[in-house]
């Protein structure tokens, strides 16, 4: 059996920077337990039509501010290739099912509107959770173009009450990853500063790949880790980075079972499935001048494949096209064939861009929901919450914290909260350990004491002197 002072499970952004800090305050037995055969959790590229193209993470958000954003200042560092990203005119390049664009002042009421009703919705919650009656009701999206609204306000750019901490603390530009080394290239950067590593390759012992945790077993002596393969490992303390979906889920057990208040607060939080499939073309047929990088497709069905990017910004050439879909229709897509998907996605350009739209000749659609050490791809704290909910996930239960995004009080749902959510957390440890370490002494004396008025002929009253004293 394996022992370590820290076992840190899950090697995400999270898991990384925790176990970065602890190193760095000289916890060197740490012991990294991912589940997969490698490192990044939800952030992860795929080489798909010659580049490549992030399936998770994608996007360096808050830039430009007067505070800088640290995930930003590591990709600066390592010359990590981006391009802004402007959505802008976004909202004014929205196409109907007969491939007309609407008219921009249209475009642009329907958007104000959209907005106007997003409030009043937030008015409503808050009234309701104060036992009122709110003055006016918020209208439901109804036609094509307000639900593709809805949708880019609701889930392309997560529900967030505003003011958003992310842009107000760190600015509010957006820079897409666009570099071969993918986004991953920060975590193996992090990981070089701890870890042994020879020609980009992670070769120390203390990250160990393809071990699934399945059960944590907590005592007032330690922690028992339990992997799929029949693995155990001991340590003092556990610092668990699970995705809240996979919290969710029963990957994990607890013995004992966590508490009611933190299974609670972790059923509470809504997790956001974002997926985005990549199609290759043989070649471009879309605009791409300045300000038509991102196009709105308006259905009757909301969501339905409606906001789509073209990568010739950030891989010129490549004739790549992007179209993001969320929550109930990624559940969907991710149930049935790429060859299904591939069609429908095919219907809808034909749609905007005419009948003689040449076929793609590939698809790549990432399954974050069915992927069991995932399940989903971001928290999404309700709008309405108080701050007991996000303590409560985000306490540990005795010997085991929690990190990840999730436990991000400012920027869940960012790479950037996941980072610096990791830092807090050892840092939290770090005091816990330095506290236990002042009290070992105290409690051995008592010990002592106890044990020497049950039994007086004992002699371990002078060995526990000599403890206190530092010289044993």
């Amino acid at each position: 059996m394996s022992s370590a002072s820290v076992i840190v499970i899950g090697a995400g952004i999270s898991g990384v920077s925790a176990a970065k800090v602890l190193a760095e305050n000289g916890v060197e037995d740490i012991l990294i337990l991912e589940a997969t055969d490698r490192i990044g959790g939800r952030i992860h590229k795929q080489e798909f039509g010659d580049v490549s193209v992030e399936l998770g993470a994608g996007w360096i958000a808050g830039v430009g501010g007067k505070e800088s954003n640290p995930v930003w200042e590591l990709a600066s560092r390592l010359n990590l290739r981006t391009c802004f990203s402007d959505y802008t005119n976004a909202r004014y390049n929205i196409y109907d099912r007969s491939g007309e664009i609407f008219p921009t002042r249209f475009a642009a009421d329907s958007y104000k509107k959209a907005v106007d009703s997003a409030i009043l919705k937030l008015k409503s919650l808050e009234a309701q959770c104060a036992g009122q009656v709110a003055d006016e009701a918020p209208s439901s999206p109804k036609t094509p173009i307000e639900l593709a609204i809805d949708f880019i306000l609701h889930d392309f750019e997560m529900a967030e009450v505003e003011p958003i901490s992310t842009y107000v603390d760190f600015g509010e530009r957006e820079f897409l990853v666009a570099d071969e080394r993918g986004y991953e290239c920060l975590l193996y950067k992090m990981a070089e500063e701890f870890l042994f590593t020879s020609h980009g390759n992670i070769l120390d012992n203390r990250l160990k790949l393809n071990k699934v945790v399945r059960e944590i077993q907590q005592s007032k002596n330690g922690v028992l880790v339990k992997t799929e393969d029949g693995s155990e490992y001991e340590a003092n303390y556990v610092i668990v980075s699970a995705s809240i979906g996979v919290l969710q889920s029963d990957l994990l057990s607890f013995q004992p079972p966590l508490p009611r208040w933190k299974t609670e607060a972790i059923q509470k939080c809504d997790v956001m499935v974002y997926t985005k499939i990549f199609l290759k073309f043989p070649h471009c047929f879309w605009p791409c001048g300045p300000g038509q990088e991102f196009f709105i497709y308006a259905h009757e069905q909301r969501g339905y494949f409606t906001f789509w990017q073209h990568m010739e910004n950030a891989y010129p050439g490549s004739n790549i096209l992007v179209v993001t879909l969320t929550n109930e229709q990624s559940k969907r897509v991710e149930a049935q064939s790429e060859e299904e998907t591939l069609k429908e996605a095919m219907s809808v350009l034909r749609d905007m861009f005419g009948p003689t739209v040449p076929y793609a000749t590939d698809i790549l659609v990432p399954r974050w929901w069915n992927n069991r050490f995932q399940r989903g791809c971001y928290s999404n704290y309700p709008m309405i919450s108080d701050n007991q909910l996000l303590h409560n996930i985000k306490a540990p239960v005795g010997r085991i914290f929690f990190t990840g995004e999730h436990t991000s009080e400012k920027f869940s749902g960012y790479v950037h909260g996941g980072y610096l959510a990791g830092m807090d957390t050892s840092k939290s440890l770090l005091e816990e350990i330095k506290q236990s370490l002042l009290l070992q002494p105290l409690l051995a004396f008592t010990e002592s004491l106890t044990l020497k008025h049950n039994n007086p002929d004992s002699q371990i009253h002078s060995t526990n002197v000599s403890f206190i004293s530092g010289t044993s």
